[in-house]
């Protein structure tokens, strides 16, 4: 149990038990870590929840997204501080000088800053079509990144409306309460769009009804 966090739930221990250690980043981390890389980035997830209600809760990590294209930007950006791991279902490769492409298969990066250092940082990188952010959970579909993000406090954050389409899959106790927060304070045309997208996503969700009713 050395190096293990106390009081972690069976899931997280298994996890931890299986990759390693993972320490708690924030917003905050990350603007740190990607001060003076010469690209866009932005927040997804809980934290950009969080940021946009002010409600506060537990996080498991800071999930942050870039364009694909730029990896090896990022990469170099980060090198002889942190390592970059391709991440494909579990299935953990190094990008390295030697490889540094990321396996079209893996749609996540995680950083440390060496092998003996617990994980800091889950990275999402965003596929792009001709410069305009394509939604993974429908590919057909894309936007202009300045119309789904906003930004507070020198961070850009996903909009509300499209972290919690993407939440609506799994639906855990965390996206309900992120849910239950995020959606009063959504205005009249972003609740429409959450509705029908979720409609669109996942016919007969049981969000679907409950976001219309406040429309």
């Amino acid at each position: 149990m050395h190096g293990y966090p106390e009081g972690l739930n069976p899931e997280d221990l298994k996890f931890q038990r299986l990759y390693g250690p993972w320490t708690v980043s924030t917003p905050a981390d990350a603007r740190r870590l990607m001060d003076g890389y010469d690209g866009d980035w932005w927040i997804n997830g809980g934290w950009a929840i969080e940021a946009f209600t002010g409600v506060r809760r537990e996080h498991e990590d800071v999930d942050v997204s870039l364009w694909r294209r730029d990896i090896e930007k990022l990469r170099l950006h980060l090198k002889d501080r942190y390592d970059l791991w391709s991440n494909a279902g579990g299935r953990l490769q190094p990008l390295t000088d030697e490889r540094p492409e990321q396996p079209e298969d893996a749609p996540q990066i995680w950083l440390r800053r060496h092998a003996l250092a617990s994980w800091e940082f889950d990275l999402q990188p965003n596929p792009d079509r001709d410069g305009r952010w394509i939604f993974r959970r429908d590919p057909t579909l894309d936007f202009a990144l300045e119309d789904i993000t906003w930004v507070a406090d020198g961070i850009r954050y996903l909009n509300p409306e499209f972290a919690l389409a993407y939440k609506a899959r799994q639906t855990r106790p965390k996206d309900e309460r992120d849910l239950a927060a995020a959606l009063p304070l959504l205005t009249p045309d972003r609740r429409t769009w959450l509705a029908d997208m979720i409609e669109h996503l996942h016919p007969n969700h049981a969000w679907t009804e409950r976001v219309r009713n406040l429309s």
